[in-house]
């Protein structure tokens, strides 16, 4: 079936917001705060974080995937949705504006999808939000537990167990978890006892235009990604029976299921037919609950920014989540909701206001013209400052279609397109907005830029490189920045990046350039070596441990899913952009200082 390019649609770049606009005139009781199109966020009308003394449930993705998560707004399931644009990541600012809407003194708890850009928002906003004094659950803190949906929690499955610390996609089962969740927190559940205890278990199968009639493919990716494997078209019964032995299978980290309850996401109510019968003869189970509809969805299609156009996919198939439960889980998949897209959803309450004003951080202090301005003079630090920016943004854009031809072999092929707008907004910042003399709130701005201008994952970890140096820095008690907080600034940014996303040396990332020039770093300075000979060192750490990342089997990120092969007739794109800037930096730093001696 051959679907037509015709939409209901006005402006492709409206979309999100339009669809949110139209959901909250049909369900009254949601809300959605008043901050397109950057901010959007749905939220239960019924609560306020001033008055909700319960913990919030807040989770959230790239839309297209209707009715989730939006759709699982109300009592007994969400708290707030956040929106991102179609297929893409929500911002950290909004994430930060709805924890800010809806948490209370209980706390709020963060359900995140397995996906690099989920991981990396959602966990610098939870910093953001604990700095901001509210209780935040993370994974390995007592009151900052963020729950990664994949392989340490409930699962998402792909049909092969995927290389590295990539993982697992939590999909269509993270509404189970939505679920559950949100019906303990209705039940007055605390934070700390908000704890993923069953595994979700998930397939994915779909028959493409792509592949021609005879053929269908088997372990997609929620947003049309290959699969794991092309197959002729079977009958119903053999799919079915091909997909739970995928889930099921020990060879694929069996959870032992003596009674359970499922989720079948599926186009087709005949696959559920299928699906039952056979988990009950073929595997022994007992089936306690069954859901059919539309729960996660993956539109036929796709927009593409800043060219816009749009592109018809034929993306006919379904997915099927099973659940490990017990019957406390059974009994939170049973308490009332009134999210609108639950299949057991109840009547909302009257009509409340459509929209409410986006709340604003708690005791901000607004920074003065003065410390956003360039100074008048620069110090000698100013300076030196200056010149390394200077150096390492026009190298990043030097780079531009280097980093563009390595990453179009092993991922999205913008790298260099990415990385070039971060630097020439920190060029262009830097003449008008950067407090030089003053090195942290420098490193702060230039967070900013790159939160600005980059977007991406790229955007959201170098964001958290900054942030985090500019708390180490911000600690200085020294009139000067010492070469050893700038040491520890940069060992802290590599513990924040590697802390959110997962990846260490050796993983074929940036930080494979990082890393070395780190220790290098902090070797040389503490066996009292010159501060820039040291820099320099540590500059060619940076450039051998980007070099090396050639021999690397990519453990991390979208180049874990790319052969072996390929991978070996290029360095990681992303280090090899760190390596530049940072030896950039190092240059222009001796040049500084060698040319005033």
């Amino acid at each position: 079936m051959v679907y037509a390019a015709k939409k209901f649609i006005n402006n492709p770049n409206d979309v999100v917001t339009e669809f949110i606009e139209g959901l909250v005139e049909t369900y009254p009781g949601l809300q959605y705060l008043d901050g397109f199109p950057e901010v959007k966020v749905v939220l239960r009308a019924d609560v306020s974080a001033e008055k909700y003394d319960k913990v919030a449930v807040i989770s959230g993705g790239g839309s297209g995937h209707e009715p989730a998560h939006a759709g699982y707004v109300g009592e007994g399931m969400l708290t707030a949705a956040i929106c991102g644009d179609v297929f893409a990541s929500p911002p950290v600012d909004s994430i930060l504006a709805g924890i800010r809407a809806v948490t209370g003194p209980q706390g709020c708890l963060l359900i995140v999808k397995n996906y690099t850009g989920d991981r990396l928002n959602f966990g610098l906003a939870a910093e953001q939000a604990k700095s901001e004094g509210y209780k935040v659950e993370s994974v390995k803190g007592q009151n900052d537990r963020i729950f990664f949906v994949d392989c340490n929690c409930w699962r998402g499955l792909r049909f092969t167990p995927p290389r590295g610390i990539a993982g697992r996609r939590g999909l269509a089962g993270t509404v189970l978890v939505h679920k559950v969740a949100g019906a303990a927190a209705a039940a007055g559940l605390s934070l700390e006892k908000l704890r993923p205890r069953q595994s979700v278990r998930r397939r994915w199968l779909v028959t493409s235009d792509r592949l021609g009639q005879e053929k269908m493919e088997l372990g997609l990716g929620i947003h049309g990604e290959p699969g794991a494997a092309v197959v002729d078209v079977q009958p119903v019964e053999v799919v079915v029976s091909h997909v739970l032995q995928q889930i099921l299978s020990p060879e694929t980290n069996y959870v032992p299921i003596t009674r359970l309850g499922g989720t079948p996401l599926m186009e087709l109510m005949i696959a559920a037919g299928k699906a039952v019968p056979k988990l009950q003869l073929e595997f022994g189970l007992a089936v306690d609950r069954v859901y059919t509809g539309l729960f996660m969805t993956s539109p036929i299609w796709q927009l593409h920014t800043p060219v816009v156009m749009l592109t018809v996919f034929s993306f006919l198939g379904f997915s099927i989540s099973i659940m490990k439960a017990d019957q406390p889980i059974l009994d939170r998949l049973d308490a009332p909701t009134k999210a609108p897209n639950w299949p057991v959803g109840t009547d909302g309450p009257q009509p409340p206001p459509a929209k409410i004003p986006v709340p604003i951080p708690p005791s901000r202090s607004a920074k003065s013209a003065e410390s956003q301005a360039r100074p008048k003079e620069l110090s000698k630090q100013g300076r030196v400052l200056e010149a390394a920016i200077q150096a390492a943004a026009t190298v990043i854009i030097s780079l531009k279609d280097s980093l563009n031809e390595w990453d179009g072999k092993v991922g999205d092929g913008d790298c260099g397109s990415t990385m070039h707008r971060g630097a020439t907004a920190i060029l262009e910042d830097m003449k008008h907005y950067y407090p030089l003399n003053d090195a942290a709130e420098t490193v702060n701005e230039i967070g900013a830029s790159i939160s600005r201008a980059m977007g991406g994952t790229s955007g959201i970890i170098y964001n958290l490189l900054c942030k985090a140096a500019y708390a180490e820095l911000k600690a200085n008690t020294e009139s000067e920045v010492t070469p050893k907080y700038w040491s520890k600034a940069l060992k802290s940014s590599i513990t924040s990046v590697s802390k959110y996303g997962g990846a260490t040396a050796g993983y074929r990332t940036m930080l494979d350039a990082l890393i070395p020039a780190s220790q290098v770093l902090e070797e040389k300075l503490s066996a009292g070596e010159d501060p820039i000979c040291a820099f320099i060192l540590s500059a060619e750490a940076a450039t051998k441990g980007a070099e090396s990342t050639i021999q690397m089997q990519a453990q991390a990120g979208r180049s874990s899913y790319v052969s072996a092969e390929m991978l070996a007739t290029v360095p990681d794109p992303g280090a090899m952009a760190a390596a530049g800037w940072y030896s950039a930096a190092a240059r222009a730093v001796k040049e500084q200082y060698q040319g005033s001696s």
